[in-house]
C-alpha cells in the first residue's frame, strides 16, 4: 500500500514511517517541518519513501499530496494542552481547518486513520469507554473533538483516542508527563508534583504506530468507528508513575499541596473494544522509563524537544 502520513516528521510519524517501510509500504510524510527534519534523513535511503514540504492549512498542498495514496494517517496537529494555549489562531487552523482540507481532499475510496486523543473525555469519575460523552476541557481537546466528528461524519475513518504518549522516538518529545518527569528526575534531581491522585493512561510510541498498522490490516471491520487504544493495565495515577521513576531514578518528589495543574484530565479508560479485535499493547510504562533512562544518560539532550 501507499500511504500518506500528515505530520509524518513528528514523535508518532517518525515510528510509524520506520514501522510501514520494515513492513514494505510505500510512504509519503508531508510534514511543514515546524520541529526541524533531521530525524527524517536516515529514511531516504529507502526508496519507498518520500516527502512533500507542504501545510494541512493550505488545500491545494494537501489536495496534491493524497493523490494516488491507498490510505492517509492523519497526524498533522498542534499537540497538547500548552502548545494550544500558546498559540490558539494556530491549533485551531491546523487541527480543524487542516482536517477540513483533508476531507475535501481525499475520496471515499480513500481509508483515514485519524490520531484523535483521551483528551476528549476531559475529567470523568466513571470508566471511559467508547461511548462515554466527551467534555474536552481544553483547546487542545476540543479542536480534537471536532476534527473527530467531522472525519467520522464524513469521510471513512477509523479514529483512534490515545492513551498519552511515552517513550523514546526518532524525533523526541519532553513535554509528555512520563518523558518530562523522567527528564526531570534525571538532570534536575527532583519533581514538583501537583494533584498526585489524578488518574492518567499511557502507551508507548511504538504501540501507537503498531496501532496504526493494525487498522490499515483490519480497515474493513473497523471504518468509521472510534477506539480507544492503550492498555486496562497502564491505568496510573500521578503520584503511582513517581514511584516508578523513584525505584530507577534516585531523586527527592514534593507533592505538592497548594497548587494545582493547568492540565486537569483525570480519568480511567476501558480499551476493551480494540481488544476484542486482536490489537494488545507490548510495552509497560516500567520499560519506558527504563528506555528514557538510558537514552538521557547517555546523549546531553537539550529541552529543544518540546512542542512548547
Amino acid at each position: 500500500m501507499k500511504i500518506l502520513i500528515t505530520g509524518g516528521a513528528g514523535f508518532v510519524g517518525t515510528a510509524l514511517t520506520s514501522l510501514l517501510l520494515e513492513k514494505g509500504h510505500d510512504v509519503c510524510v508531508f510534514d511543514s517541518l515546524m520541529y526541524g527534519g533531521d530525524q527524517l534523513l536516515s529514511f531516504f535511503r529507502n526508496k519507498r519513501f518520500s516527502f512533500i514540504r507542504g501545510d494541512v492549512v493550505d488545500p491545494d498542498a494537501v489536495k496534491d499530496a493524497v493523490k494516488g495514496c491507498d490510505a492517509v494517517v492523519h497526524l498533522a496537529a498542534i499537540v497538547g494542552y500548552p502548545a494550544c494555549r500558546k498559540e490558539p489562531k494556530l491549533a485551531k487552523e491546523v487541527n480543524v481547518d487542516g482536517t477540513k482540507h483533508l476531507i475535501n481532499a481525499v475520496s471515499k475510496d480513500q481509508l483515514v486513520i485519524y490520531a484523535s486523543t483521551g483528551s476528549n473525555y476531559g475529567r470523568v469519575d466513571d470508566v471511559c469507554t467508547e461511548e462515554t460523552p466527551l467534555k474536552p476541557l481544553s483547546l487542545y481537546g476540543q479542536t480534537k473533538t471536532l476534527a473527530e466528528h467531522m472525519l467520522l461524519e464524513n469521510r471513512p475513518t477509523v479514529a483512534y483516542r490515545f492513551a498519552t504518549a511515552f517513550g523514546v522516538s526518532y524525533r523526541l518529545r519532553l513535554d509528555l508527563l512520563i518523558n518530562d518527569f523522567v527528564y526531570r528526575a534525571l538532570t534536575e534531581g527532583y519533581l514538583v508534583v501537583y494533584e498526585k491522585h489524578f488518574m492518567r493512561t499511557f502507551i508507548h510510541v511504538h504501540d501507537m504506530a503498531r496501532a496504526f498498522v493494525f487498522a490499515l490490516e483490519n480497515s474493513r471491520a473497523m471504518k468509521g468507528e472510534v477506539y480507544n487504544v492503550g492498555s486496562d493495565s497502564m491505568n496510573y495515577s500521578k503520584e503511582q508513575i513517581c514511584n516508578l521513576i523513584r525505584e530507577r531514578i534516585d531523586c527527592y518528589v514534593h507533592y505538592a499541596s497548594v497548587g494545582e495543574d493547568t492540565d486537569k484530565r483525570d480519568y480511567v479508560v476501558s480499551y476493551d473494544k480494540i481488544k476484542k479485535l486482536g490489537y494488545e499493547t507490548t510495552i509497560s510504562v516500567e520499560e519506558g522509563i527504563e528506555e528514557l533512562k538510558r537514552a538521557l544518560e547517555a546523549v546531553k539532550v537539550e529541552k529543544k524537544y518540546s512542542n512548547v
